[in-house]
């Protein structure tokens, strides 16, 4: 297709265009909260953002008002089930991405502030008793008209003050005794922490805290409700000094309270005579760590989406006002964007915003089911009289044959009788579906937390840059400089990306994952015949070196002996987490595409420009997944070849060189293919140039007011 053939994106993409490619076209309950909470983000936020309230560490009264305004607009009750005075039925980590990417569209800390909460409710919400469900998820809502109370705020306290706090969640300094433990009484505790970069302490009036046992009648760790009404010292602690996320309170609080020993997240039993809390503190944080990873992740790649307007109304304006610069001419009308390279570097931006939220999504979108199908597992599993955490691994171990079994069934095109009966009774075991989807969620949430904010941050400072100075003043269009600081970090938040890499090494070596993979592989193949606009043979070519290179490397030792796939080589596994992470973004853009190429047309909103959407979107595909193929391309060349000893060639005789490297002919030949795959892709960025130099956009920007 030549340039000149091709329809054009005519305007910036908004909520029709949205809500088809995340998939909640159909929920009006979503676009409404969606709403509410861009008129908050938009408007005070964006107000007190530019009078200047991050300027300070301390919880302000400023920053306070943001909290009434997430109360009033429903923001603060959406995570919360009906039952307890939520208004929205089921699971909700997509909703809490969306009302995440809305905040952090102006400011990621009024995101954080608003998520906290949800946070410090999360281990109550996953694995708390009923009798705390009731009590903390009805106070954190804000009072209905007619109720006298004031609403409760919560902060969650796992990391502590301890050299590098944050990198390892398993250390805890924090201790729980028994304080007092009278015949036929419950138990009453006496709890120490020190928290660490505690997020909401400033307005918390309860406190999720993890600790370990520090008295022989208490077994192991677990998680404890504090309330700043305890018995003892509650200290809220000196404010942490961020560089980011200011309108979000973050200090270092005390804790030396007496609790009842109901508050124990989960409860407890007593087993000759000692307290064995039903949960460990890793148990819970397992459980919150899954559903929570992936909203912060979208907060990065929405800044990357924001900053597509104010920098291409910049690079047009650029000269406007200067001497001999007059209306209608190229120069005035154009600005910057007469010259390729604004362009070129702003596609590179807005694919990776794209690609970061489409794979942050898709997590989100899984997390959702992920409840209902863990628990029906779990029932399943006691009816076979399996329960524990051990045992229950054993379980899921002894069932890998079957979820693998029931991917490859699923995945022919026909199937034989005995095969058809066979792939309906796996599709009925509640186990084999929990484990498939435990199987892709285990990557899919690392590697958006991973990919995201890592990536995201990079790109964050390339958009600043193509701002100039303007980019790292305080009255910067879109508070771009901001965003790009905030973003480093949310690359820390809920794991920084080390421990990201940690699990991936792990869980994209699993068997079925590895044939899930395959699969995405073969539908980019059928997706490159019937669009070969996308760019999809090009990914899957990239995927394929990938899957080569991870089974080659699984087996390879170095010219020493030693393994060279193995859980303390981090220069090897690492680097291939991040690989995958490039082609898992790439991928879950390409399904977001297809998905607007399909129900676009269908929305009278987008009938006129549907054309020149796809297109564009289509060619932001090939852009990425270029970008991607050569990522991955170089990593795991430097792997596959860097752990090689280099051989005894010289000058004269450089086939010595070849020789040296014959049987990785196959990865020269999957390399190859990959490059060959590549043509046609820069092509697609001019034509994509072409339509970011013609879009129209607003005469300002809706924020700050």
């Amino acid at each position: 297709m030549s340039n000149e053939d091709a329809a054009l994106l005519s305007t910036l993409p908004g909520d029709d265009v949205r809500q088809i490619m995340w998939r909640f076209a159909d929920r009006f309950d979503y676009q409404m909260v969606v709403q509410s909470t861009r008129a908050v983000a938009r408007g005070p936020v964006a107000r007190a953002v530019a009078k200047g309230a991050r300027n300070s560490h301390e919880w302000t009264e400023d920053k306070a008002d943001l909290l009434r305004e997430f109360d009033a607009a429903g923001i603060t009750a959406a995570p919360v089930d009906p039952e307890y005075g939520g208004f929205i039925e089921g699971p909700k980590n997509f909703l809490m991405g969306l009302i995440a990417f809305e905040l952090a569209w102006v400011d990621a800390g009024a995101g954080t502030s608003s998520m906290a909460n949800t946070l410090a409710l999360a281990p109550i919400h996953e694995r708390g008793t009923p009798e705390q469900k009731q009590t903390y998820m009805t106070r954190s809502v804000p009072p209905q008209p007619g109720e006298n109370r004031t609403i409760w705020r919560g902060a969650f306290a796992l990391t502590e003050s301890i050299p590098y706090v944050g990198v390892d969640t398993g250390v805890l300094s924090g201790r729980v005794r028994v304080a007092e433990w009278v015949d036929g009484e419950a138990p009453v505790l006496h709890v120490d922490k020190r928290g660490r970069f505690i997020t909401n302490m400033g307005s918390a009036n309860f406190v999720t805290a993890a600790v370990d046992s520090g008295d022989p009648r208490i077994k192991g760790s677990c998680m404890v409700i504090l309330e700043e009404t305890d018995p003892g010292t509650w200290d809220r602690g000196t404010p942490t000094k961020k560089l980011a996320h200011q309108l979000s309170s973050t200090r270092d609080p005390v804790f030396s309270l007496r609790v009842p020993a109901d508050r124990i997240v989960g409860g407890y039993t007593v087993k000759d005579g000692v307290i064995v809390p039903n949960y460990s503190h890793a148990d819970v944080i397992e459980a919150v760590f899954t559903r929570t990873r992936a909203a912060p992740a979208i907060m990065t790649s929405a800044k990357l989406l924001s900053a597509i307007e104010p920098v291409i109304r910049y690079h047009r304006r650029r000269f406007r006002g200067a001497a001999g610069i007059t209306e209608g001419t190229p120069r005035f009308d154009m600005g910057l964007q007469q010259k390729e390279d604004a362009l070129h570097r702003l596609l590179d931006v807005w694919a990776a915003g794209e690609a970061g939220t489409s794979l942050g999504f898709m997590a989100l979108r899984l997390l959702d089911s992920y409840d209902a199908i863990e628990q029906a597992k779990s029932a399943a599993l006691a009816q076979l009289g399996v329960a524990g955490g051990r045992a229950e691994f054993k379980a899921l171990r002894a069932r890998e044959g079957a979820a693998s079994e029931y991917l490859a069934l699923s995945a022919k095109e026909t199937l034989s009788a005995v095969e058809s009966a066979r792939l309906a009774e796996l599709e009925a075991d509640p186990v084999i579906k929990f484990m498939v989807t435990e199987s892709l969620s285990s990557v899919l949430i690392p590697a958006t937390k991973l990919w995201n904010t890592g990536h995201g941050v990079n790109m964050m400072r390339e958009a600043v840059s193509m701002m100039g100075g303007y980019g790292i003043t305080e009255d910067c269009p879109g508070f771009l400089g901001t965003k790009w600081i905030d973003g480093q970090l949310e690359a820390t938040y809920e794991g920084p990306e080390v421990v990201q890499r940690r699990q991936l090494s792990v869980t994209m070596s699993r068997t079925i994952f590895l044939q899930q993979f395959q699969q995405w592989i073969a539908h980019l193949r059928v997706v490159a015949q019937e669009h070969p606009a996308m760019g999809a043979s090009t990914l899957a070519n990239a995927m394929e070196l990938w899957l080569w290179s991870r089974e080659y490397l699984s087996t390879a030792k170095d010219p020493f002996g030693k393994d060279v796939y193995s859980s303390q080589r981090h220069g090897a596994t690492y680097p291939l987490a991040d690989a995958l992470s490039w082609l898992v973004a790439s991928y879950h853009l390409t399904i977001d595409v297809l998905q607007l190429a399909q129900h676009g047309p269908e929305s009278p909103a987008l009938a006129e420009g549907i054309d020149g959407l796809v297109n564009f979107y289509n060619d932001l595909c090939t852009i990425h997944s270029a970008t991607a193929a050569g990522e991955a391309t170089r990593i795991c060349a430097e792997l596959v070849f860097g752990y090689r000893a280099a051989p005894d060639a010289t000058r004269d005789d450089p086939t010595k060189v070849v020789d040296a490297f014959i049987e990785l002919a196959p990865f020269v030949a999957l390399r190859t293919r990959v490059e060959a795959s590549l043509a046609g892709s820069k092509l697609a960025k001019d034509r994509a140039a072409d339509a970011l130099a013609q879009v129209m956009i607003p005469e300002v920007l809706d924020y700050p007011v």
